[in-house]
């Protein structure tokens, strides 16, 4: 039976990643890619960006890990029954657009796609994705956490292998915290924006940062407070549960909304020059980020030269200490897709790519990812650690471990693309100081209750 919201909601997909016009300039399949399906063996892929070691079948990829030259030679050279051949067509909103225009298309896609967790369930409601099930995904369950692992699940089905995730802690410069007499990190959301405010009157920087940019940390945010944004079920996929200003959501944006307003954060879009300048430049106290921010941040310049052996990190602040909750930021996957011509040796692939020692070990040592695999969270290689970026700090040991463990997972809507788009442009508002926290939440859930009526859904609020 055709879902009636699939249709529409592959055109609104490809609106929202400002697809409508593109087309995929990059078909690794090639033209052959028919004649092969008929066939029921995989394509023999010529434009890869990597060696084959050998005439084994090829599985086609797409992803963007900055190491995945290696991680792509490192799987061939373990594998003689199948050979990866991996193209990197963009990240972000480069990628997903060429994922959405081959998914419309009905062609093009590969058979192996990297996919940040939260953007699965706007494919698995377009049939775009393999459930793993049947190609063995439960036997490599036991190697990732509850949360990872319901990230990347809907009901009794699993959509992608996770790879990396982004436990979420408290970023901070000891040599702000030192000059402005604050002892020790705060523990509490409360203990957050009283040391904001000693700062901001002892005439210090701003403590931290909206931005707007950062829809996913605000949603994390809402949830570690308690709010359950959305209701799924990919067994039930024209129903819809949309709750959005809960006391819980409301509470997270006038929380950042009234720090705001106080001027003891900033308001500056993050991933921008004018951010990471300011970051080296110590006109942020601290950074409410992932796992991966040193990575990023050393690749940006910070961390070196003047701001150099001034990080720290600690656990995220709690909004109940009694009850403690860990959220994640970000985090990849593989997903096989239904266009893959042969679906058991591209699940080989999702299930082995980045899954060996060799590229799991560069990826945390070059602070690349942070590893979802109990095989290398485990080993005491990397709980012992010290971090170069954190100047020795035991990282993983202190925070970061512990983290990953206690993070339950999320439940991501279809629409979630669309969502962060309103997200964000209420947390714009919430900046110009033209509406509070709970404003913004009422707008957002009337705004998201609409559009999901307008795709199809059946929405419970």
């Amino acid at each position: 039976m055709k879902n009636p919201i699939l249709t529409g909601l592959s055109a609104v997909a490809v609106t929202v990643l400002l697809a409508a016009c593109a087309t995929s300039g990059n078909n690794p399949s090639g033209g052959g890619q028919a004649a092969s399906e008929e066939a029921g063996t995989s394509p023999k892929l010529t434009n890869c960006s990597n060696k084959m070691m050998n005439d084994a079948p090829q599985v086609s990829v797409w992803a963007w890990y900055p190491n995945m030259a290696n991680v792509a030679d490192n799987f061939n050279k373990a594998h003689t029954d199948v050979q990866v051949c991996w193209n990197n067509v963009g990240q972000g909103q480069a990628a997903y657009t060429k994922v959405q225009t081959a998914i419309s298309a009905k062609k093009g896609l590969p058979d192996v796609v990297m996919l940040e967790a939260d953007h699965l369930a706007t494919y698995t409601i377009q049939d775009a994705l393999v459930d793993l099930v049947p190609y063995g995904a439960n036997d490599v369950k036991g190697n990732f956490g509850e949360g990872a692992w319901k990230d990347v699940s809907q009901g009794d089905k699993v959509f992608a292998i996770p790879v990396d995730g982004g436990p979420m802690a408290l970023i901070y410069r000891t040599d702000v915290f030192k000059k402005y007499g604050i002892t020790t990190p705060p523990k509490t959301w409360d203990e957050f924006a009283a040391d904001a405010a000693k700062v901001k009157a002892a005439g210090g920087p701003v403590f931290g940062d909206l931005g707007s940019n950062t829809p996913a940390v605000f949603m994390a945010l809402q949830t570690q407070k308690g709010a359950v944004p959305f209701g799924y079920d990919i067994a039930k996929p024209q129903d819809l549960t949309i709750k959005l200003n809960d006391q819980a959501s409301k509470d997270v944006l006038n929380f950042w909304g009234d720090l705001s307003k106080k001027g003891l954060v900033g308001k500056q879009d993050q991933f921008t020059t004018d951010y990471i300048s300011g970051v080296v430049n110590g006109k942020y106290a601290t950074y409410t980020s992932a796992a991966w921010a040193p990575g990023y941040l050393t690749g940006a310049g910070v961390g070196k030269g003047s701001s150099k052996g001034v990080w720290a990190v600690a656990p995220l602040p709690q909004w109940d200490p009694a009850a403690p909750v860990s959220v994640n930021w970000g985090g990849s996957t593989f997903g096989v897709t239904t266009q893959a011509t042969d679906k058991k040796l591209a699940a080989i692939v999702a299930k082995g790519l980045y899954a060996d020692p060799a590229s799991l070990e560069e990826g945390w040592k070059k602070q690349i990812i942070f590893p979802l695999n109990k095989t290398v969270t485990s080993s005491p290689e990397f709980i012992d650690n010290k971090s170069e970026f954190y100047s020795g700090q035991q990282a993983n040991k202190e925070v970061y471990n512990a983290a990953a463990e206690a993070y339950k997972g999320m439940i991501y809507a279809p629409i979630t693309t669309y969502y962060y788009a309103q997200l964000q442009a209420e947390l714009v508002k919430i900046n110009a100081g033209q509406i509070d926290g709970s404003e913004a939440a009422d707008e957002l859930q009337a705004n998201i209750v609409k559009y999901a009526k307008t795709q199809g859904f059946k929405v419970t609020e």
